[in-house]
C-alpha cells in the first residue's frame, strides 16, 4: 500500500464508513436473493457485548479502535424443514476505524486472530460450541490481510464461518460468509474481500 494512501485514511471521519460497505446490487449474483438484515454502526461497547467473554469497551479503545459499521445480508428461508449443507445464511462487509495503522494490526493480531484460537472447543455463549478454528490464506489485497474459517454448534447443525480481515492504512476491512456445515468458502470471501477493498480506497480518495 502507498503511503499516500495510507497518510489519505488519515483524514477520513466516521460519517462516512457507511459508504465504505458493500451494497447488495455489489455482491455477486448467488446474493442477489438475501435481504438486508442488519446495517449498524458498531462502537466499542457494542462490539465487546457481541464478542467473546471479558472484553470490555475500554479493551478496545485501549488497541486504538474508535467505531465502526457493518452491513449484513440474509438469505431467504429455505424451503422444506432441512437446510441443505453448503446453504449460505448470510453475508457481511464491516469497516473499523482505528486511531493509526499500527493499531489495526494489533487488533488482527490480537483479537481477532488470538481470541478465537484461544476459545476453540470452548462454549463460547449458552449452548454455543467453537468447534474449530483453521487460519486460511488469503491473496491480492494491498497490505496485511488475515483469515479464518471457524465452525460453531448451531440449533439445527454446524455453521462455518469464513472470514477476512486486511487493512487499509488506519482502516480495518472484514468480510465474513456464514454457510450451513462443516464447509470453507475461501474463494468468494477473498472476491468479496477484494471488492470492499477497492470500496474502501474509492471513498478515501473521495472519489465515492
Amino acid at each position: 500500500m502507498s503511503e499516500a494512501l495510507n497518510r489519505a485514511t488519515h483524514s477520513i471521519r466516521e460519517v462516512v464508513l457507511p459508504r465504505m460497505v458493500l451494497d447488495l446490487d455489489e455482491l455477486p449474483p448467488e446474493f442477489q436473493g438475501f435481504h438486508a438484515s442488519r446495517g449498524a454502526a458498531l462502537d466499542n461497547a457494542t462490539m465487546a457485548e457481541q464478542g467473546f467473554p471479558g472484553n470490555s469497551a475500554e479493551d478496545f479503545a485501549a488497541l486504538g479502535r474508535l467505531t465502526g459499521y457493518v452491513q449484513e445480508f440474509a438469505a431467504p428461508v429455505p424451503r422444506g424443514e432441512v437446510i441443505p449443507v453448503g446453504y449460505d445464511l448470510a453475508v457481511a462487509s464491516v469497516v473499523h476505524l482505528f486511531e493509526d495503522a499500527p493499531g489495526v494490526a494489533r487488533w488482527m493480531q490480537e483479537i481477532f486472530l488470538r481470541q478465537f484460537e484461544a476459545h476453540a472447543g470452548q462454549e463460547i455463549h449458552a449452548g454455543q460450541q467453537l468447534l474449530m478454528v483453521e487460519r486460511l490464506p488469503f491473496q491480492g489485497f494491498a497490505d496485511e490481510a488475515v483469515g479464518l474459517r471457524v465452525l460453531q454448534s448451531g440449533p439445527q447443525g454446524p455453521v462455518s464461518s469464513t472470514v477476512v480481515d486486511f487493512r487499509i492504512g488506519r482502516v480495518l476491512g472484514v468480510v465474513y460468509l456464514a454457510t450451513f456445515g462443516n464447509c470453507e468458502r475461501r474463494e468468494v470471501v477473498e472476491r468479496l474481500g477484494h471488492a470492499l477493498e477497492r470500496k474502501i480506497v474509492r471513498v478515501v480518495l473521495g472519489d465515492l
